[in-house]
């Protein structure tokens, strides 16, 4: 019996690359798919009809994995409720449905699970962690050759499909308005270094600096976690540097990390755009209600949840990119009333 092994080392491709061609799942090149019918031909490979037939079987669904955060109200954050409007917009207009798969922190990360038990066609994973128990999950999805798409997350050396942000240039921007309101202290509010667009805020923040001619000081790095909570428990600090003149404007990454700080800092006497200048990032709903209006960076959240979608779903989009893409949307700041004008 000739096995699918032995036509994938005579086709050049994985034995995943052979399972797509024969049961004509996700996006191949042409070429690709042209190398493997020939090896399959030449060597007389037969695959047995059950298993194609089971192969071609849809669910219908495309799944996104968010991660489970308790007492958090996640579809009223921001963030994940405008890349979850565009994965749904996608998502209908291919005939899809949304299938929500939460990630307990310390639970297990089988997303190849979810393909092999056929509860969803396509995966994006939303919220992933540079961490040894993520970083195997997605590897095993790869060599599955399993549809799937991270968001505003990159594993430079994983080659996976991705759709981000340009948050360095983003960070960098908003620093650099800072700056030239003649702002020379500005601290940096920072979220986990798990994640890759905190390293990729870092990296702006630190560019600006040194573009300026100002060195880069640790003690002037804060960390955050992203929620407004941690932003309100770093106002004292921050308060004692600001009254002291260490620091004459804050830099969060995120808005409900500055929306938390001008809370904690008013209590404390301090006001945005009088004693302070404050840039967040992500221009939330909550940016333009808050009082003083929040300067931020605007980030296309509903665009990258489309893209993701149609990475995976659109015949368009999919058609001839077998090989793993990596989209980078341009971000832009919005300035306000607490940084100046």
């Amino acid at each position: 019996m000739i096995s699918r092994k032995e036509v994938a080392k005579l086709a050049g491709v994985s034995e995943a690359t052979v399972s797509r061609v024969l049961n004509n799942v996700g996006p191949l090149k042409e070429e690709t798919r042209e190398r493997v019918l020939q090896a399959a031909a030449e060597l007389g490979y037969v695959p047995n009809a059950l298993a194609q037939q089971f192969a071609r079987r849809r669910s219908g669904n495309i799944g996104v994995i968010l991660p489970f955060v308790p007492k958090v109200h996640l579809f009223s954050t921001y963030y994940f409720s405008e890349i979850l409007s565009g994965i749904g917009e996608t998502a209908k207009r291919c005939g899809y449905d949304l299938l929500l798969i939460f990630r307990e922190p310390d639970g297990a990360r089988d997303y190849a699970k979810l393909f092999r038990t056929q509860k969803i066609d396509a995966c994006i994973v939303l919220g992933s962690q540079d961490v040894p128990e993520e970083r195997a999950a997605l590897a095993e999805l790869k060599e599955g050759g399993f549809p799937f798409c991270l968001v505003n997350q990159r594993y430079d050396e994983g080659a996976y499909t991705t759709v981000d942000a340009d948050h360095v240039s983003g960070s960098k921007e908003a620093v650099r308005h800072l700056l030239a309101q003649g702002r020379r202290r500005v601290a940096f509010i920072n979220g986990p270094m798990q994640y890759s667009n905190s390293t990729d805020r870092l990296e702006g923040y630190r560019n600006a600096l040194e573009a300026a001619g100002i060195p880069y000081d640790q003690q002037l790095v804060y960390a955050g976690n992203y929620s407004r909570k941690s932003g309100y428990e770093l106002a004292g600090q921050l308060a004692m540097q600001i009254n002291a003149g260490g620091v004459d404007a804050v830099f969060a990454a995120n808005d409900r990390m500055a929306i938390g700080l001008m809370q904690g800092l008013r209590e404390r006497g301090l006001e945005a755009s009088q004693h302070y200048s404050l840039v967040g990032y992500d221009d939330s709903d909550g940016s333009r209600i808050i009082s003083p209006q929040l300067s931020t960076v605007a980030v296309p959240f509903y665009e990258m949840g489309k893209l993701a979608a149609a990475r995976l779903l659109d015949q368009k989009q999919t058609e001839e990119a077998e090989e793993p893409v990596q989209y980078l949307l341009p971000v832009g700041l919005v300035i306000r009333e607490t940084s100046g004008s």
